[in-house]
């Protein structure tokens, strides 16, 4: 339910206020809107007016946001920037479908991204935005109909698509493996390390799954898999690596197993979004189509391993 009117200034009001805002300037806010700077004037003090609250101080020839007008910009800044998302949004796919969605970087570049195609063949007239997050944001506030959520089943406020399980084997290129003499998961103890910054104790809890004692796991510090794939490609160390996300450098040869050992269950990826959107047909039909993908892929998987 929307507030009462007298709470809803008009987009006019709210673009001239935000425009001196941003500008310090009334006169600069006017060249930016093509009105006078009379104009721009009247529209703050009726939108001060309207809320009650002072807005800026004036000086002379200059203007200055109060603490108030400072807190207030912010958020009408925002909210100016979702509505005008929202039109390009539209003016782009008349039809309505539109599904934004937060990727993580590396599933998004190594998994998401060279199959997005198959689901906009199936899907003509539908426009999928990625935008790639770290962390996890609150769907409330931001322009986004779900995410691709890494870690455990926690997400205020939206409700979870279980994707997949992530395990992680450790990788190192072929020259690597040679030079290091590496063939038992203790060898690996011994040769340079590739660390996560995200996950830093992945080696340690590999290294106890595995029975291999150890003091202290040094190494290199890396704040992006993207990253740490190259650096374990170029030779540099050997790196815990999620398995099906270096399936190409596996199947190519760029990338070896390190050292035969158990695999280590590091997480699950979600589909995250808010339960009023569970019908929005967008979501819908990527959820459908990613869950089929993954099947196909485990499928492929399996039979591979029984060959």
């Amino acid at each position: 339910m929307l507030p009462p009117r007298r709470f809803l200034p008009s987009f006019s009001l709210l673009s001239a206020f935000e425009a001196a805002a941003r500008t310090g300037s009334v006169t600069a806010a006017a060249n930016e809107l093509g009105l006078t700077q009379s104009a721009v004037s009247r529209q703050i003090s009726a939108l001060e007016k309207q809320l009650g609250v002072a807005l800026f101080l004036r000086e002379r020839q200059t203007i200055k946001l109060t603490l108030a007008g400072d807190s207030y910009a912010r958020e009408v800044r925002e909210a100016l920037r979702r509505i005008s998302n929202a039109s390009l949004n539209l003016r782009a796919n008349p039809a309505g479908g539109t599904l934004n969605l937060a990727i993580l970087p590396f599933f998004g570049t190594r998994w998401l991204t060279p199959r997005i195609g198959r689901f906009l063949d199936l899907h003509p007239g539908m426009v999928v935005n990625l935008i790639t997050r770290l962390e996890p944001f609150d769907f409330r506030f931001d322009t986004l109909d779900a995410a691709i959520h890494f870690g455990a089943a926690r997400w205020p406020g939206a409700a979870l698509t279980h994707l997949m399980d992530e395990d992680t084997v450790p990788a190192c290129s072929p020259d690597f493996k040679a030079r290091h003499a590496i063939s038992t998961p203790a060898d690996i103890l011994r040769a340079p390390l590739l660390h996560l910054s995200t996950r830093p104790d992945a080696w340690e809890l590999w290294f106890n799954r595995n029975g291999v004692a150890f003091d202290a796991v040094h190494g290199m510090l890396f704040d992006q898999f993207t990253t740490m794939v190259e650096a374990a490609r170029a030779g540099l160390g050997a790196a815990l690596l999620p398995r099906f996300l270096i399936a190409r450098e596996l199947e190519e040869g760029q990338l070896v197993q390190a050292a035969e050992g158990l695999a280590m269950p590091t997480g699950q990826y979600y589909l995250a979004y808010l339960p009023d959107r569970v019908s929005y047909p967008p979501l819908v039909a990527f959820r459908d189509w990613i869950m089929e993908e993954i099947r196909s892929d485990a499928l492929a998987l399996k039979g591979a391993i029984g060959q």
